[in-house]
């Protein structure tokens, strides 16, 4: 018994394996892929939480800027002599007081951000 394989068969042999070997690539790639997704999922939560510490941190140091500024207006009225020598001290040790409070903030979260 004999058996010939005619070059139609033997393309179909070949497209058939072919066949196979693209399924078992394509389940390859589809298990990477969603390992993939998790990754980039836990990345964007980590982009998240940074955001919004350096959100609050702008209007932080936003908040220190304007008493800064305040601080020099009032300086600069003491020196055109608008404003009394009291005022003038008061606003300074506020604006002070402001960057002594954004320093201690800073250092709390960042011995929080060390515990984890």
């Amino acid at each position: 018994m004999d058996a010939a394989i005619t070059m139609r068969e033997a393309g179909l042999i070949v497209l058939g394996i072919g066949l196979i070997i693209l399924v078992f690539y394509g389940a390859y790639l589809i298990k990477n892929l969603a390992a993939t997704v998790k990754s980039v999922n836990k990345i964007l939560a980590d982009a998240e939480v940074i955001s919004e510490i350096a959100a609050k941190r702008s209007k932080d140091v936003d908040k220190l800027i304007g008493d800064a500024t305040e601080s020099m207006g009032s300086l600069a009225d003491i020196i055109k002599g608008n404003q009394s020598t009291v005022a003038a001290l008061t606003s300074i040790i506020n604006a002070f007081g402001s960057l002594k409070n954004l320093i201690r903030i800073d250092k709390k979260e960042g011995d929080k951000s060390k515990k984890k």
